[in-house]
């Protein structure tokens, strides 16, 4: 089922979008306020809304915009699940409850920006910070090259980035910059030093909608890795070999991981998903992060450097601003029926998939 009118251009056009769905299904949203606002003066917040009983024991968590600005692509996803009255009938027949949770990141989301408004990915963040936070001396090395004084960047500092590919390959490259840091506040993919807005809500979110629930999955809609188009399944649990044979039970042995080199992604740090784990301990979890690609990798890559330059640099002329702005939304969405109908078939799939490996014995 596909409605190019489940989609948006903005963030506040997004949230009414999602609760008019809501309301038009009979449910009840619980909002989580966020303390600024967004782009065009509008509020925020991360919009939680369940669709079954509040005691069930099976639940399926479908969440967007943990990357704030890839929030175009999942809202759309959880907007057309609202609305598909199959679905909902196929998880209420298999005894599931879903769990939405539109905008983890609105502050992103709203402003097209990839981080939370502390600069943080939510996606880096979730550490015990008591404890040493890891390193990362590949990012290190290219922090000056990776966000450059000047945008564009000079030949230099490009040539720079290529010494580096070239002397340690590509996948040593994008581990580098993309596996998270925290020496570096103003720059890119920087996991912070305490807990985000976001993190604290979330694990606030999960305490007190899945305190009954025994089998967990979670379904996190995300874009700007792998082939335009193309839904990737990368394992989103600890690295456990029974988490990893059931998440491929589920959505197929198409399933990839980061800890074995099989998936786009490198290896990160600071998952979002574990938090699954120390606020459900009681819960057996399984869950993926559903990866749409949009553009090339270097592409994606250039649209954050531009973006992370900009935020450092709020001097910068009017029409710079926008032309890197709208960059970075076309990094992480294609905003053509054609993307947007393999987004949403691949979405309903995987949920459905999901569903099916919820209620079985």
């Amino acid at each position: 089922m596909f409605d190019r009118n489940a989609f948006s251009q903005t963030y506040a056009e997004a949230r009414d979008k999602f609760l008019a769905a809501v309301e038009a299904a009979g449910l009840d949203v619980e909002s989580h306020p966020h303390p600024l606002l967004g782009r065009d003066g509008e509020r925020l917040a991360m919009d939680v809304v369940r669709d079954g009983p509040v005691d069930a024991t099976r639940v399926l968590i479908i969440s967007s915009a943990c990357h704030g600005v890839e929030g175009y692509c999942g809202s759309g996803v959880q907007i057309t699940l609202l609305g598909d009255p199959g679905f909902r009938t196929a998880a209420r027949a298999a005894g599931v409850a879903l769990l939405y949770i539109h905008a983890l990141n609105p502050y992103g989301f709203s402003w097209w920006r990839r981080t939370t408004h502390e600069n943080v990915d939510l996606n880096r963040n979730f550490h015990d910070f008591r404890k040493p936070l890891p390193a990362n001396p590949g990012y290190d090395e290219l922090a000056s090259l990776l966000v450059p004084p000047t945008w564009p960047p000079s030949d230099a500092v490009q040539a720079g980035i290529q010494a580096y590919a070239a002397q340690h390959g590509m996948a040593a490259l994008q581990a580098a910059y993309s596996g998270g840091q925290h020496a570096h506040p103003e720059g890119l993919f920087y996991g912070g030093v305490n807990p985000t807005w976001s993190n604290v809500t979330l694990r606030q979110v999960l305490r007190d909608e899945l305190r009954d629930a025994r089998r967990l999955g979670w379904i996190d809609l995300h874009t700007g890795l792998g082939p335009s188009g193309h839904g990737e399944r990368i394992f989103a649990c600890r690295d456990e070999a029974a988490a990893l044979a059931r998440a491929r039970d589920w959505w197929g042995d198409a399933v990839t991981s980061i800890y074995d080199g099989s998936s786009t992604s490198a290896l990160l740090t600071g998952l979002m998903w574990l938090s699954a784990y120390e606020e459900c301990p009681q819960a057996e979890y399984t869950g993926i992060a559903l990866e749409y690609g949009t553009v090339p990798l270097m592409e994606v890559f250039d649209a954050l450097r531009a973006d992370q330059w900009l935020e450092n640099h709020p001097e910068a002329p009017p029409e710079q601003r926008l032309a890197i702005k709208r960059q970075v939304r076309d990094a992480f969405y294609t905003d053509t029926d054609e993307w947007k109908q393999r987004i949403v078939l691949q979405g309903i799939e995987a949920s459905l998939q999901a569903v099916r490996g919820l209620s079985a014995a």
